[in-house]
């Protein structure tokens, strides 16, 4: 805090010690830039009028040397031409005279964001990709941290395995992970979409077929259970395998044989089973869509993949890394991302998941002329996204809500939407952190998610 005016100094670092920040008092701009040689802080606030050094001087001073550094001025005058020479040398923003409490409260909460923002982004740049992943998985998120916790946990087992998760969240990343930390890690990894083919031919590829089984099969093939041998069968999208081909997987996985289509003889097999599904397979089985003896079967161990929404910073981490595959690719010098892009990118719902993010980030890196992408790289559905509005599903004055528990459940959607960051839910909501701690103590804890760890 900078001002000429001690009381003034005063009433702001009350304040603001009031709502949980450390200050720093300085009376003087050759006093506070002397300061900043040796002090870390988040943001400089400072009057625009000071002794010696103004404020708009030390604002440019501070930008030149520190420019990861947000200042706010604080003016008296409430002019166009002042705003304009305050953003001009380099100033975040500025507030005005007499200003309320509150307002100048979020607009340094804004900054600190800004601030922690741009230096992740700028540690997402410059650090070693290798230090981020986990086999080919991207991610140091508490969901993902436990989801790796399962995968060392049973990879080196022969358990099969159940891979939950929306579509786009990297399932097939974590059959592989288990695959390769694995006993088997030397065998074959084989793939297969239980959607993408018919029953009879889903059948003849999964347990081969004999010469002539039916037309075209001019030779004897061998299933991909037994091309599995000593490895890994992956069988993606099991929620879409067709009725009749449940019972014969049953018995292959329980007799651990399978008879080619059109074939006499019983083949055994020595493969590890995994399989993916995004669907809810406990509700299939109770509409009778899904064998519960064939649940159970492929459920002996079930890592839960965390949707992109649930993983915070990830979505920065795995921007970075699309970004510096696809320059690559294009041949462009485009390095990494606006603090307004990162902003746009945390605040988005991902409905897509990883996939979504992927074709968002080559989209950007195709279209942007800089060697940063901006927002308006960025497709529409992004840049206009302003996060969940409460709804009123009905007119019923029985299932109206009072308006405490409107703004409970209001609460916990915004902190579900930002990943849990308290600083940033506190920020949309317009309130301090003090008051969001307050509302969250009163409101108990937050309702439980499914247990991937997020």
């Amino acid at each position: 805090i900078v001002d000429d005016d001690q009381s003034m100094c005063e009433l702001l670092a009350t304040f603001l010690s009031r709502r949980g920040y450390q200050t720093l008092v300085r009376v003087s701009g050759d006093e506070a830039f002397e300061t900043l040689k040796s002090e870390d802080c988040d943001v400089v606030l400072t009057d625009l009028n000071l002794g010696g050094m103004g404020g708009l001087e030390l604002c440019e001073r501070i930008v030149a040397n520190r420019p990861d550094l947000p200042v706010i001025v604080i003016t008296a005058f409430a002019s166009l031409e002042t705003a304009i020479a305050a953003i001009r040398v380099g100033a975040w923003d500025f507030v005005t005279k007499p200003f309320q409490v509150s307002e100048l409260a979020a607009t340094v909460e804004r900054a600190i964001h800004h601030k922690a923002l741009r230096e992740e982004v700028r540690r997402l740049r410059d650090s070693p990709a290798r230090t981020q992943t986990f086999e080919e998985i991207i991610g140091t998120s508490p969901a993902m941290k436990c989801v790796y916790d399962m995968i060392d946990r049973v990879s080196d087992t022969d358990a099969t395995v159940l891979v939950t998760g929306e579509s786009g969240t990297g399932k097939e990343l974590v059959a592989r992970a288990l695959h390769r930390r694995g006993r088997r890690s030397a065998g074959p990894f084989v793939a297969i979409n239980c959607a993408a083919m018919p029953e009879t031919l889903l059948e003849a590829e999964l347990f081969g077929h004999a010469r002539g089984a039916f037309t075209d099969a001019k030779s004897a093939r061998t299933g991909l259970f037994v091309q599995a041998n000593n490895g890994s069968l992956f069988l993606d999208e099991i929620g879409e395998l067709p009725v009749g081909m449940q019972p014969k997987l049953l018995r292959a996985l329980q007799e651990r044989t399978v008879r080619p289509v059109g074939g006499n003889t019983e083949l055994p097999f020595d493969a590890r089973i995994i399989a993916a599904t995004n669907r809810d397979l406990e509700q299939d089985v109770a509409s009778h869509r899904f064998r519960e003896d064939l649940f159970y079967r492929v459920n002996v161990v079930r890592i839960d993949v965390p949707p992109l929404r649930d993983r915070g910073n990830d979505v920065l981490l795995l921007a970075q890394q699309f970004l510096e595959r696809y320059a690559d690719q294009m041949g462009k010098s485009v390095v990494g991302l606006s603090t307004q892009t990162a902003h746009k990118l945390l605040g988005y719902r991902w409905p897509g998941n990883v996939r979504e993010l992927q074709n968002c980030i080559e989209r950007a890196v195709a279209l942007t002329r800089y060697e940063q992408i901006s927002v308006e790289d960025l497709p529409e559905r992004i840049r206009d996204y302003h996060g969940p509005q409460v709804a009123f599903a009905s007119d019923d004055p029985s299932e109206l809500l009072p308006m405490d528990e409107v703004e409970r459940r209001y609460v916990l959607r915004v902190l579900d939407a930002v990943g849990g960051n308290k600083s940033l839910a506190a920020q949309v909501l317009g309130f301090d952190r003090k008051t969001l701690y307050r509302k969250l103590e009163r409101s108990g804890p937050p309702p439980s998610r499914p247990p991937h760890g997020s």
